[in-house]
This record gives structure tokens, C-alpha cells and sequence, in this order.
């Protein structure tokens, strides 16, 4: 699929894919929103690219997600977090259908983003982040799904 212009995205972003919660410890967590929120637990891996233990957690019926992330190691970018900030609110992750034709057109909006080229992310997505200085402090990310996964 060849980049599309800015006037072919009509929406840049389509859902709110997930919010990113750092943990400092990710079973805890999970028996927190399962047994407290009465969430289940649609996915768990870990990414070592990323140097976290990740847990997506379904918000009722629909397919929002919590996405819980503890560090495998304390200079992990969630592991800086927690030293940082402790636990908490960590990104903010937009779902998108094309994730170069957005990262382009977000370029061209003059915003920058933290890689080059998308890394892999939960179940083989595809994900970049927009720099948290150029988004009002918050942290961006951007999730295209695997094709043919559904949402989560």
C-alpha cells in the first residue's frame, strides 16, 4: 500500500486501542484488575525489544484494553519510568489502519516520532510513539494490528 496524502485519512487515528499503566510488579497487577475490577486477561507476553513483561486486560465486553507493563530490567524505558514517576498512567496508544501513512502524515505535521521505521508490539502489532514533547507531555502510541487479528 503506497502512502497515502494527508486529504486520503479522513480520521488519523481510529479507536483508542489501550492505555498504558507501568507496574512494578505484573502478577500483582493482574490479580489487582481481575480480582478487584473483575477484568480478564485477553493476552500476555513478553517483549524483550521493549524490556517488558506486558499484560493486555479487557475492559467488560468490549475490546478496550489495559495494557499493564513491568520492566524486565531497571534501565528499561518502563523501568526509568517507575524510578521517574513510580506507578501509573504511562501512554496513551492510538489504534490506526496504516501505520506509515499516519507516522508520514503526523511527520509532515511537524511532530516527531521515537523510531524510524515501526517496531513490533503486542501480537505482532506494529507501533511507534509520538515524542511526548510535540503531544502535551503525553506519550502517543500508535497500533497498527496485525492483519487479520482482531482487536486484542
Amino acid at each position: 500500500m503506497g502512502a497515502m496524502s494527508l486529504n486520503d485519512v479522513q480520521h488519523l487515528f481510529t479507536a483508542i486501542d489501550h492505555v498504558g499503566i507501568a507496574v512494578p510488579d505484573l502478577d500483582e497487577a493482574i490479580a489487582f484488575y481481575t480480582e478487584t475490577y473483575g477484568m480478564t486477561v485477553a493476552h500476555e507476553e513478553t517483549n524483550e525489544e521493549q524490556g517488558v513483561r506486558e499484560a493486555m486486560v479487557r475492559v467488560g465486553d468490549t475490546d478496550s484494553c489495559i495494557q499493564l507493563l513491568a520492566p524486565l530490567s531497571p534501565d528499561s524505558t518502563i523501568g526509568k519510568f517507575l524510578d521517574r514517576s513510580g506507578p501509573g498512567l504511562q501512554q496513551l496508544a492510538y489504534r490506526v489502519a496504516d501505520i506509515d501513512a499516519v507516522s508520514a502524515t503526523l511527520r509532515e505535521r511537524g511532530l516527531r516520532l521515537l523510531y524510524d521505521a515501526p517496531k513490533r508490539g503486542t501480537s505482532n502489532s506494529r507501533v511507534n510513539f509520538i515524542h511526548p514533547k510535540d503531544a502535551g507531555g503525553v506519550l502517543v502510541e500508535l497500533v497498527e494490528p496485525a492483519q487479520g487479528a482482531s482487536a486484542h
